[in-house]
């Protein structure tokens, strides 16, 4: 079977619910984060976005992306289980890279969490590494 032909853009305000409920199947969502508010502050900019792919108009992948000025990261990459091995993943990896360089940033990283190590031969197929640092983190009071 031929692979349905996409498109990606950026994200708009319309497209929160369809993008959240992709995370959400993706088992991306995690408890101590707010998705929809990861969504929108995202999509507000202007050192960030979420690229989603449609198909049919429905989104089938996404990837936040966002940068620091000197490094940028790779947030929420999602691929429909259905649609998964039909380079939606990886086409979305290229487009978040190419924004990316769009904006003079030269690094990309991100995080995979230990309950989803599975997803990193994908990450190394398209060039990643492991990175050996220590990640140190601390939860601010809001």
């Amino acid at each position: 079977m031929m692979p349905m032909p996409f498109h990606i853009r950026d994200a708009t305000a319309e497209d929160e619910d369809q993008v959240i409920a992709l995370w959400r199947i993706c088992g991306l969502v995690a408890l101590h984060n707010d998705p929809f508010a990861d969504f929108r502050f995202a999509v507000a900019g202007p050192a960030s976005t979420v690229l989603v792919a449609l198909a049919d108009d429905l989104i089938v992948a996404s990837a936040m992306v966002g940068h620091d000025g000197h490094r940028g990261w790779l947030y929420y990459v999602a691929c429909a289980p259905g649609r998964r091995r039909e380079g939606l993943g990886s086409s979305v990896v290229a487009a978040g890279e190419k924004w990316l360089c769009a904006r003079g940033v030269a690094k990309v990283q991100l995080m995979v969490r230990q309950t989803n190590a599975a997803v990193v031969p994908f990450y190394e197929q398209l060039g990643y590494e492991d990175m050996p640092r220590v990640l140190m983190s601390k939860w601010l009071g809001t």
